[in-house]
């Protein structure tokens, strides 16, 4: 009888099997996850049921005989179901249906397509690469102790250099908010990396503290390496400017962590005509221009802020003011949940998603990019955390995952 059973329930995960790898073949899914979404210990279907499906011009034949009568015809496993020819008589479309809605296996098919969608769904944005913000295409890595690697495309710039992600080496200026490994540890590599594909030599901002180490071990690794490390390393100060382009420039700000720390501010810079001068009309404004006199306002707009490893402080800060309403914020929250204290992570010198929320009042950017999870937690984890936040801002809360684990993968 147990012989007969297990014969019964091969035969019936066949069958199933089959039918639903032909209706999944519609959604374009991954053959080899979809193999194991129909489950037959769970299904139940009449002793003895015909199903009859059209397919263009054939139709497929399965039979789940009564065994209590009859020796079922199984499918052996190593050969494939050919598809007969159909007979002369047509079953309707309607009778096909109710077959199915009466045999039960309509709805168990339903769910096993409803279950595909839903993991095609959440693979597509585990894979998703690039964040496009405000006008912005971020993308990068950030996980923490590990490695922390943010690109601006569009600044030509990236924040932190853990590894040296390949889309960084593209990036001329090279921003580094602190000494730990996972925030630095990458520069050698991106240094070299650009000499050897002939870009040219990037230009490095470092805390100025930590200006005279970082050309020790980039000689260091000439050393070692024989080969030449070309790249300027400025040393920027919380409070000073550097123009990267006409229309750009970058401030640092003051963050607090373990060690000597510094966000960064870029700003886009535009010019606006002065008051005094707005009535006048083309020809006299042109007139005043040439003669010297200075009609024009310069003004400072903040587009993105970055924070590296800091804890909440910051947002007290009032000469943070400009990282508080840039266009996008891009700040840690390595805590999520109740598994860590406030107080825990302070000590370390990292914020907690609480203290976000606590201060949100404060947060007046359009977009906020929450970055430098611990890598205990998975994609859904985060998501979950991130929509807490959320509902405490008007900004679009947008939580960066690449590299984090989904319960889908």
């Amino acid at each position: 009888m147990k012989k007969t059973q297990m014969m019964c329930s091969l035969s019936t995960s066949i069958a199933i099997n089959s039918y639903c790898s032909i209706l999944r073949s519609g959604f374009q899914t991954d053959t080899n996850v979809s193999k194991t979404r129909i489950k037959p210990s769970f299904l139940s279907y009449p002793s003895h049921t015909l199903l009859r499906v059209p397919i263009q011009h054939t139709t497929m034949q399965i039979s789940l005989s009564n065994l209590a009568f009859k020796t079922p015809q199984l499918f052996p496993i190593h050969q494939p179901i050919f598809l007969q020819k159909p007979p002369n008589h047509q079953v309707s479309m309607q009778t096909q249906v109710n077959v199915l809605k009466g045999s039960g296996l309509l709805s168990e098919i339903s769910k096993a397509i409803d279950h595909e969608e839903q993991y095609r769904i959440a693979r597509s944005q585990v894979n998703r690469k690039v964040l496009d913000l405000e006008g912005y295409s971020i993308e990068g890595i950030s996980i923490g102790g590990q490695e922390t690697c943010v690109m601006i495309p569009e600044f030509k710039c990236a924040f932190d250099i853990g590894r040296c992600p390949s889309r960084a080496i593209q990036q001329n200026f090279l921003f580094i908010t602190h000494a730990h490994l996972d925030h630095i540890g990458g520069l050698p590599m991106y240094v070299a990396s650009r000499g050897l594909y002939n870009l040219k030599p990037p230009t490095v901002f470092v805390p100025p503290c930590i200006k005279e180490d970082v050309e020790k071990l980039l000689d260091i690794h000439r050393t070692m390496g024989q080969v030449e490390l070309n790249a300027e390393v400025v040393a920027l100060d919380v409070g000073e400017t550097y123009e990267l382009r006409n229309n750009l420039v970058v401030r640092p700000f003051k963050t607090q962590h373990v060690i000597p720390s510094q966000g960064y501010v870029v700003y886009s810079i535009r010019k606006k005509l002065r008051k005094q001068y707005a009535h006048l009309n083309g020809k006299q404004i042109e007139k005043l221009k040439k003669s010297g006199v200075e009609i024009t306002d310069i003004i400072l707009s903040p587009e993105v802020a970055f924070t590296g490893d800091t804890t909440s402080d910051f947002m007290l800060d009032p000469c943070n003011a400009d990282a508080l309403r840039a266009k996008i914020l891009i700040t840690e929250a390595t805590f999520l949940d109740d598994s860590f204290s406030i107080a825990h992570a302070r000590q370390h010198g990292h914020t907690h998603l609480f203290e976000l929320i606590a201060n949100a009042q404060w947060i007046r950017n359009k977009a906020v990019l929450l970055t430098h999870f611990s890598s205990r937690y998975n994609i859904e984890d985060i998501r979950q955390a991130a929509s807490k936040l959320q509902s405490k801002l008007s900004a679009k809360v947008v939580p960066l995952t690449e590299g984090f684990k989904s319960v889908y993968s």
